[in-house]
C-alpha cells in the first residue's frame, strides 16, 4: 500500500494537470512518503463506459484509495467542472472510499474565471465520499509550463503556495500516523 494516492482527472495525454500532480507526488516523496498514480487513461475504457463498479480494475483502485493515508485528486477545468471521465470512476468506486481521509483537490483552468469550479464542483464531490478536504489548490495554465516535467511551475509565488500545502497535507498524515500509534498503546 501507499502512503499517498495520486488521482488524476485528465483524460489528455498531455496534461497541466498530470504535469503538477506528478510534481506533488515528488515534493511527498522526497517528503519520504510511498506515492501511487492513478490516471483515468489507466483505467479500461469499458468499464468507465458501462460502469462495471465490479470489475478488477475498479476493485484493485478501491483497495488502493481505501488504504492510503492521504489522496490528491486532480482535474482540469471542463465546463465549469471537473472532468466527466474522473465523475465516471468516481461514480464507480464505493460511497465510503474516501472515509475520513485527508484529500487534497487540485484544479487547473484558463483563467482565473474558473477559480470557484475548486469550491463548487470537485470539494462538494469528494465530500461524498466522506474525504477530509483540505483548501486545494486552483492553477491557471499560463502558470504551468507544459515543457519543463521537473520544474513545471513557472510562478515561484505559486510554487510557494503549493509546497505550503503539500507540507499541510504532510503534516496531517504525519499527525494522523502518531495518533494511531499512541490509540494502538493505550
Amino acid at each position: 500500500m501507499s502512503d499517498i494516492v495520486i488521482l488524476s482527472g485528465s483524460p489528455s495525454e498531455v496534461s497541466r494537470s498530470e504535469l503538477v500532480l506528478k510534481h506533488l507526488g515528488e515534493l511527498l516523496k522526497e517528503g519520504g512518503f510511498s506515492v501511487s498514480h492513478i490516471s483515468v487513461r489507466d483505467v479500461p475504457q469499458e468499464d468507465l463506459f458501462l460502469g462495471k463498479y465490479d470489475s478488477d480494475a475498479i476493485a484493485e483502485i478501491s483497495t488502493l484509495i481505501h488504504g492510503a493515508k492521504g489522496v490528491i485528486v486532480g482535474s482540469p477545468v471542463y465546463k465549469a467542472a471537473y472532468s466527466g471521465v474522473l465523475k465516471a470512476l468516481i461514480d464507480l468506486l464505493p460511497q465510503d472510499v474516501l472515509q475520513d481521509t485527508p484529500v487534497l483537490p487540485l484544479m487547473t483552468g484558463g483563467s482565473s474565471a474558473h477559480l470557484l469550479a475548486l469550491e463548487y464542483t470537485l470539494k462538494p464531490l469528494l465530500a461524498t465520499l466522506k474525504g477530509q478536504n483540505l483548501k486545494g489548490v486552483y492553477l491557471v495554465d499560463s502558470q504551468i509550463d507544459k515543457t519543463n516535467p521537473a520544474k513545471p511551475i513557472i510562478d515561484q509565488d505559486v510554487e510557494q503556495r503549493i509546497q505550503k500545502q503539500v507540507e499541510y497535507f504532510s503534516e496531517i498524515i504525519e499527525r494522523r500516523k502518531a495518533d494511531l500509534v499512541v490509540g494502538q498503546k493505550g
